[in-house]
């Protein structure tokens, strides 16, 4: 089961126009209330390098990395530590294309160090074969720092856990 996140807004303008612009992304920002650690999660469209396999004008919830260099886009969102209701924390890992060629001693998947804000704990996971299609799960719920290294590139990204989902 997909989840979905609806935002709305309302503003004026001197003008009578919109505050926001017509196509303009719509951004909510998913935090920990214990740590103030967030991750800026978009529900506007992917941009082009990362809109292959997407029909029309998709929108779905996603992240970018800090170096603007990969995206994760979560087909479950939130995220949570536990899910009751059958669904995985799916993320399509998708990478910028690189504008030069990779280091030869590059790892052949994309390797993940993830750390829980606040804490020390850390965990690995690897998506076989470079960015892509994966489900990403976390032992604890929280805001976890990502860094992401593949094909001779780095990125980092910030995603929050939530406990539970019914």
């Amino acid at each position: 089961m997909l989840g979905s996140v609806v935002l709305l807004t309302a503003g004026c303008t001197g003008t009578g126009q919109s505050a926001t612009p017509a196509g303009a992304p719509t951004t909510t920002t998913t935090a920990s209330p214990a740590t103030g650690c967030g991750s800026r999660v978009e529900t506007g469209p992917l941009p082009d390098w990362a809109d292959a396999g997407f029909s029309g004008d998709a929108r779905v919830p996603h992240v970018f990395g800090a170096n603007g260099d990969i995206v994760a886009v979560l087909f479950a969102h939130p995220l949570a530590q536990v899910r009751q209701d059958g669904s995985n924390n799916k993320i399509l890992w998708v990478s910028r294309p690189a504008t030069s060629s990779a280091a030869s001693t590059s790892p052949a998947s994309l390797v993940i160090t993830a750390t829980l804000d606040g804490t020390g704990a850390r965990v690995s996971r690897e998506v076989a074969g470079g960015p892509g299609p994966s489900i990403i799960d976390m032992p604890r719920a929280g805001c976890w720092h990502l860094e992401l290294r593949w094909a001779g590139r780095t990125d980092t990204i910030d995603l929050v856990y939530a406990d539970r989902l019914p």
